[in-house]
């Protein structure tokens, strides 16, 4: 059985030379001594580390001998990688041997330190290892599992909802950049955006039933993330215009949050250029830089997140990559996710389809804020971040099969009630397990072509 050349390496005895000159250096010296012994130390087992030892090489000779003598067939072994069959218990990952390695055994054991063997680990203890470490081999199979993990186990999250590592999963699921915290203050100091006075409107009745929102987040803070969004896609707007002039539609006194801003830039062109063409009802296919609605949707990544600047990265991501289409002027992303809704439902459920559309009931009518707020407009909010998990994890496009899976909940409720407008008025609460559950067992039903409106819906 081959040793290993780690425990058997080698070490030279001083050389004689080294003791008498020792012993007639002066004590002063011997300093110097132990270093140049403690070098030629190092230098032997590293050159051990680096080749087997000698016992070694000679029963790799003879075996080779062996195998020549009675042609056997085996395949060839590299020498420089130590040879580990001294182990008798079933092979983890970290007794992988890393190819093209020729380093010495120690490299080798200290690139398995990072992660666990799966099987010592449970699956909190793995996903936190992700996030934390980041991949560690395939970045599609992490990502993958990532996704899985989230799913079924969940993120560990307190009573009111919060979880250290929600804000991390998201952006790491958004594939987010880092930025530095400056690229949102500078837009803070520009002062208020052409949607500002929109903005006011809307930010005070922000989840305003909802004390858990209330206690953590505060309108101030609403407003400064919302102004710095509609600040980086009216510049994103005007770029795409090819303009490099900025509008600025803000009063002369500013805002109380942002007294400390810059002075604000009139336009050129006077007052009347800054009317809702730049604001929320910019119609057509021209991009907006904020619509009723946005508000709602920016409450859960200020609850989730640890900072502004945190929140403005995924907050930002999310509109223009998952659902552009949602803060255009027109919004048409939603008019066709509510059309999905009627569509998906009538797959899923024909005769609750049929029943609520005898009664005119279209989706138009009833789920306009679930659409456009990822349902973040039901209550209770820690249901709703369990269900952004979801969506972030799979895909924002399936909050329409989320929306439907609500609707199946309360199927006997509808069916049984003679004016089920009054019921769809206000969904009952989240319950987001049950909700995802229905949502991922009904995505089965669903046609590829019908599916593949879905994902591009929000566009």
């Amino acid at each position: 059985m081959t040793n290993s050349p780690i425990k058997h390496a080698p070490h030279l005895p001083p050389s004689t030379a080294a003791t008498t000159d020792h012993q007639l250096r002066s004590p002063k010296s011997s300093r110097g001594l132990r270093k140049l012994q403690s070098a030629h130390q190092l230098s032997s087992n590293y050159a051990a580390l680096n080749q087997p030892s000698l016992i070694s090489q000679q029963r790799q000779q003879q075996q080779q001998r062996n195998i020549s003598s009675s042609h056997t067939a085996q395949a060839p072994q590299i020498p420089p990688i130590p040879t580990f069959s001294s182990h008798h218990r079933t092979r983890s990952n970290s007794d992988a041997i890393v190819p093209n390695t020729a380093s010495n055994a120690t490299t080798s054991r200290k690139a398995a330190i990072p992660r666990k063997s799966t099987a010592s680990q449970s699956p909190r203890e793995e996903l936190e290892g992700l996030v934390r470490q980041g991949p560690q081999g395939d970045l599609h199979a992490d990502l993958a599992r990532l996704r899985y993990l989230v799913l079924c186990e969940g993120l560990l999250a307190d009573s009111d909802g919060m979880s250290q590592l929600r804000i991390y999963v998201w952006l790491i699921l958004l594939n987010a950049p880092a930025i530095p915290t400056d690229t949102y203050l500078d837009l803070i100091r520009r002062g208020a955006s052409p949607a500002y006075s929109k903005i006011r409107n809307d930010t005070f009745r922000t989840l305003a039933t909802n004390p858990l929102f209330k206690r953590r987040v505060s309108e101030a803070s609403l407003i400064r993330l919302l102004n710095a969004i509609a600040w980086k896609l009216h510049d994103a707007k005007i770029e795409k215009l090819g303009d490099s002039t900025r509008v600025n539609a803000a009063n002369e006194m500013g805002s109380p949050e942002l007294q400390h801003a810059s002075p604000v830039v009139k336009h050129a062109q006077g007052p009347s250029t800054t009317t809702a063409t730049d604001g929320s009802e910019a119609g057509g296919t021209e991009p907006g830089i904020y619509v009723q609605g946005m508000n709602v949707l920016c409450a859960p990544f200020l609850y989730a997140a640890r900072s502004e600047a945190e929140a403005f990265v995924a907050f930002h991501l999310f509109v223009t990559r998952e659902c552009p289409g949602y803060v255009r002027g027109a919004m048409d992303g939603v008019h066709k996710g509510l059309a999905l809704v009627d569509k998906c439902l009538a797959i899923i459920d024909p005769k609750l389809s049929a029943y609520l559309q005898s009664k005119h009931m279209k989706a138009e009518l009833y789920a306009f804020a679930s659409v456009l707020t990822m349902c973040a407009c039901t209550p209770p909010l820690p249901e709703v971040l369990q269900l952004w998990d979801f969506l972030f994890a799979y895909g924002a496009h399936l909050n329409i099969l989320c929306i439907c899976a609500q609707l199946v909940i309360m199927r006997e409720t509808l069916l049984t009630s003679s004016s089920p407008t009054k019921l769809l008025r206000a969904f009952p609460p989240l319950q987001a397990k049950l909700i995802i559950e229905i949502a991922a067992s009904n995505l089965r039903k669903i046609p590829a072509d019908v599916y593949e409106e879905l994902v591009h819906h929000a566009e």
